[in-house]
């Protein structure tokens, strides 16, 4: 079943890059970062109360809600800066500098949760690193 919803992420997150470019334009990139987040706000809290999930906050341990937190500062940061790159740049270019965020993804769960850093996931890395040079280029 995780195979089915990372496809869908990635057709999802293709179909946001294409939806974003067309609707920022003639908006500030920061505004329409803001109006995207109330709607993704709105959509997980829906999600939340959908699955009767709701009560699960008073479990939270503190330690949790640092990390969520700073998992969220990092998004918002990520998505002012795309916003913003997609804004000026062309979306082609953008996506696949975006996407380096695998390279690095994996360099940080080697670092900070002890993954393995396999071969394949050398030589992967290496290659999803070569193809952004030549998309971009």
């Amino acid at each position: 079943m995780w195979l089915l919803f990372a496809i869908l992420s990635a057709v999802f997150a293709a179909a946001t890059a294409i939806l974003a470019k067309i609707g920022i334009e003639g908006v500030d990139s920061n505004l329409a970062t803001a109006i995207r987040t109330i709607v993704v706000l709105v959509m997980a809290w829906a999600m939340v109360f959908v699955t009767h999930t709701a009560g699960g906050i008073s479990t939270i341990t503190p330690r949790s809600w640092l990390f969520l937190i700073l998992s969220g500062l990092a998004t918002g940061a990520s998505w002012l800066c795309y916003f913003y790159a997609i804004k000026v740049g062309e979306v082609s270019k953008v996506v696949p500098i975006d996407k380096c965020s695998l390279v690095l993804t994996i360099i940080f769960a080697v670092i900070f949760l002890g993954e393995t850093f396999t071969w394949k996931t050398l030589l992967g890395s290496a290659l999803m690193l070569a193809g952004t040079l030549v998309m971009i280029l």
